[in-house]
């Protein structure tokens, strides 16, 4: 049972991951994201989750060089990003991000988007950054079941996790049977379906039921399925309430009641429209330069 910040997944490889995790996606404020983090560690967050078009791995670096947390008991996380992917980009984007963090390796490195023709490339150069253990665990963001089974053609390593879009509304199961299939761990983004549920009046009752919060319930269904999972919460009421996440557990009825959301509706986008991940390329790249 998920009961606490040191509850810890075990990876393919024997790496352990927290359960819970901070990400830190358009968070750009150096006050914010040296706030945030500072207060993350002191309510017992170590898992830490960025990316290069974020933007804000120097902001990180700040922040944990002024914790008093050894190095060891820290879960970082960042990203390659698309104009970045190719066997030899990587391994430039890869040192420009260790610079920019303050760390002599990652615990985790992911591939952000399965670009078409490239994404094969880009996981070749990761192996090797494995190998070199510059990286403890590698993985994969946004990957459907195909482009998994196209990557195990040509991988020489497992991906340790797949981290992409999950809530009640798209649970990702059957994307989940085939990791569980594989021993790839499930990882989840956008947790909350940017609030799309709040008003929803099954995660209401439910919450109403446990004395908790409706993000709390979602939050917890996340934990009950042991999914990986990443918070965006900045301000210490939410990080007060994520830690408390701990503190009740949802039932049979409950989980099954919530199961039933299920619409399919994403939130971002589908991995499977390229055109659409070329322009949002360009769109966060300016968002965020």
């Amino acid at each position: 049972m998920v009961n606490s910040f040191q509850s810890r997944y075990r990876l393919n490889n024997g790496v352990m991951i927290p359960y819970l995790g901070m990400g830190v996606f358009q968070v750009t404020d150096q006050q914010h994201v040296a706030g945030a983090i500072e207060k993350a560690l002191e309510f017992g967050y170590r898992s830490f989750d960025t990316g290069a078009v974020y933007n804000n791995e120097k902001l990180v670096r700040q922040a944990i060089s002024r914790s008093d947390v050894p190095r060891d008991e820290l879960f970082i996380s960042s990203k390659i990003w698309n104009g970045d992917q190719g066997y030899d980009k990587v391994l430039t984007a890869f040192e420009h991000t260790l610079e920019n963090l303050g760390v002599d390796y990652l615990d985790m490195y992911l591939i952000h988007w399965p670009l078409t023709e490239v994404y094969t490339e880009t996981w070749r150069a990761m192996e090797r950054l494995y190998d070199e253990k510059m990286v403890r665990a590698i993985g994969v963001a946004n990957f459907k079941e195909h482009h998994l089974a196209n990557l195990a053609v040509k991988a020489n390593v497992k991906p340790a996790i797949d981290q992409v879009e999950t809530h009640p509304l798209l649970p990702q199961n059957e994307l989940r049977a085939y990791l569980a299939e594989h021993g790839i761990a499930h990882g989840a983004w956008s947790p909350l379906a940017k609030g799309a549920l709040f008003q929803n009046p099954v995660i209401g009752e439910i919450a109403a039921k446990h004395g908790v919060h409706v993000d709390q319930v979602i939050l917890r269904w996340h934990m009950e399925r042991k999914t990986i999972t990443m918070t965006r919460s900045i301000s210490g009421k939410r990080m007060l309430e994520n830690a408390q996440l701990f503190n009740f557990s949802l039932d049979a009825s409950d989980m099954k009641r919530i199961g039933q959301l299920e619409s399919g509706k994403r939130v971002g986008p589908d991995p499977d429209d390229v055109e659409f991940m070329l322009a949002s390329m360009e769109k966060e790249r300016a968002m965020f330069s």
